[in-house]
C-alpha cells in the first residue's frame, strides 16, 4: 500500500487529518484552533517535520536493503513491485464484471446476422449496473407511489409546514430567555437586582435632567403617581421609552441609543417609583390607568370560584333530597 500513494500525497493528507481532528476536538470560538492557541500551531509544526523525518528514514532504509542484495533480488524485488496489487486486480475484475461485455476473443459467438453497410452488431448484455440501476428506479417509484399517494404522508408541502412551524416555536422559546430580542409585545418586568440596578444607571445618565432622581417629574411628567400620558405598564412604558412621547413635545425616541434589553431595565426600575413621595412632586398629568387585563384575570378568577361555589351548592342541595 505503501508503494501505491507517494509520499508527498501521504504526508499531507495524514497532517491535515491530524489538524483536523484537533480542530474538532479543541474549542476555539470563531478562531482556528492554531490562531487561538500557538501552542497547536508548535505541535502541528512539529508533527509535520516528524512526518517527513519518517518518510526520509523509511526511503533511505529501502534503498540501502535494495542496494544489498544481488542481482536475482533487485530483479524479484522490482517485479514484486511492478506487480499490480490484489487491490487493483479484485477493481479491475469488478470493473470488468459490471461492464457485462464479452472479450474481443469471444464477441464472434455473440455477433447478429445483421449488416449495416459493413458494419455487424453484437449482441451484448444490458451492464449489470445499469440494469440493477433501473430495476431499483422501479422498486422506488412503486415505494413512493404508495407511500405518498396510498397512504398518504406527509409530502413536501407538509413537511415545509411542519419544519416551520418547527422553527417558529423554537425561535419564541429562545426569545423567552434571549433578554436583547425583547419587544413590546414580549417585555415583562424585570425584578432581578442587576437588572434594575442597570436599569438605575441609565435612567441616572438620560432621564434625570427630565423627571428628576427620584422621579417627581420637572421637564418631564411626574412618574410617582398613577396618572399617565401614553399608558401605565411595562409594555406601554417600554413602547413611550423605545417610540418616544407625543409628537412635538414628548422626549425622543430611544430604539436607536438602547438596546432592547437596556429599555427593559429602565421600563422596569421606572415602574418602581410608583407610589412613592418624591421631594418635589409635578402635577399630575394624563389619566388614571388601570391595568385591564389584571381585573380580566381578577374577574376570571372570581367568576371561576363563583361557579365552584354554586356547583358545590347544587351537590349538597342534591344529597340533602336523597
Amino acid at each position: 500500500m505503501r508503494h501505491l500513494i507517494p509520499s508527498y500525497i501521504r504526508v499531507p493528507v495524514v497532517f491535515f487529518a491530524i489538524a483536523g481532528l484537533i480542530e474538532y476536538f479543541v474549542d476555539s470560538g470563531d478562531q482556528p484552533a492554531f490562531i487561538e492557541q500557538p501552542v497547536i500551531l508548535l505541535f502541528l509544526l512539529l508533527v509535520l517535520l516528524f512526518l517527513i523525518a519518517i518518510e526520509g528514514i523509511v526511503g533511505t532504509m529501502d534503498n540501502i536493503l535494495y542496494q544489498s542484495l544481488d542481482e536475482e533480488g533487485k530483479a524479484r524485488y522490482d517485479a514484486q513491485r511492478a506487480a499490480p496489487s490484489k487491490l487493483a486486480l479484485w477493481i479491475k475484475k469488478t470493473y470488468d464484471k459490471l461492464k457485462g461485455a464479452k472479450p474481443i476473443e469471444e464477441e464472434g459467438e455473440i455477433i447478429l446476422d445483421h449488416n449495416y453497410d459493413g458494419i455487424k452488431e453484437l449482441d451484448n448484455n444490458l451492464p449489470p449496473w445499469w440494469l440493477y440501476g433501473f430495476y431499483a428506479t422501479i422498486i422506488f417509484g412503486v415505494v413512493y407511489m404508495a407511500r405518498y399517494h396510498v397512504f398518504n404522508a406527509d409530502d413536501q408541502f407538509d413537511e415545509y409546514e411542519i419544519e416551520y412551524a418547527e422553527a417558529n416555536r423554537a425561535i419564541e422559546e429562545y426569545k423567552k430567555t434571549a433578554k436583547n430580542l425583547v419587544d413590546v409585545n414580549t417585555v415583562v418586568v424585570l425584578t432581578d437586582a442587576a437588572d434594575l440596578n442597570a436599569g438605575k444607571k441609565i435612567f441616572e445618565v438620560n432621564c434625570v435632567a427630565c423627571h428628576m432622581a427620584d422621579g417627581g417629574g420637572g421637564i418631564g411628567p411626574n412618574l410617582t403617581d398613577e396618572h399617565w400620558i401614553l399608558g401605565g405598564g411595562i409594555k406601554n412604558v417600554f413602547r413611550t421609552i423605545s417610540e418616544g412621547g407625543r409628537d412635538g413635545k414628548g422626549m425622543v425616541a430611544w430604539k436607536n441609543s438602547l438596546k432592547p434589553l437596556e429599555m427593559a431595565q429602565v421600563a422596569s426600575y421606572v415602574l418602581q417609583f410608583q407610589g412613592t413621595t418624591p421631594a418635589n412632586p409635578k402635577e399630575a398629568e394624563g389619566d388614571i390607568w388601570v391595568d385591564e387585563s389584571k381585573d380580566n384575570s381578577e374577574e376570571s378568577s372570581t367568576e371561576e370560584t363563583e361557579e365552584k361555589t354554586n356547583e358545590a351548592d347544587e351537590e349538597d342541595q342534591t344529597i340533602a333530597s336523597n
